[in-house]
């Protein structure tokens, strides 16, 4: 096997093909084509990032500037420790960052733009 074949084929911990450099490709020439911005997630990780409360989330972050959580929740209408849990997940997943606000974090979208890998 050649060194270019056992690069793309490298196995994560949990026994799948590992396809980050893939995603990370793929966000360049997304960006080459004048897409700036781009997280590219895995489909995997869609599935947990891109649940209905959850893109709920992400819609109003990328439409509005949130001071905190807590603002946040009461923006959506939900119980803060749901939010809370909710973007601890996107921010696992590299989707959501915080900014200090004082006493409070602002979450923020880590892009301007999400694009799922393709499957196949």
């Amino acid at each position: 096997m050649s060194d270019t074949e056992s690069e793309t084929t490298a196995i994560d911990m949990e026994g799948r093909e590992d396809r980050s450099h893939l995603r990370g490709e793929m966000a360049r020439s997304l960006a080459r084509g004048g897409m700036e911005g781009v997280q590219v997630i895995s489909w995997e990780s869609a599935e947990i990032a891109l649940t209905p409360k959850r893109r709920e989330i992400i819609e109003t972050l990328r439409e509005k500037e949130i001071g905190s959580v807590r603002g946040l929740a009461r923006e959506l209408d939900r119980d803060k420790s749901q939010v809370s849990q909710d973007l601890a997940k996107l921010a696992e997943l590299g989707i959501v960052r915080y900014e200090k606000n004082g006493n409070a974090k602002s979450p923020r979208l880590t892009q301007e733009h999400i694009v799922v890998e393709p499957i196949v």
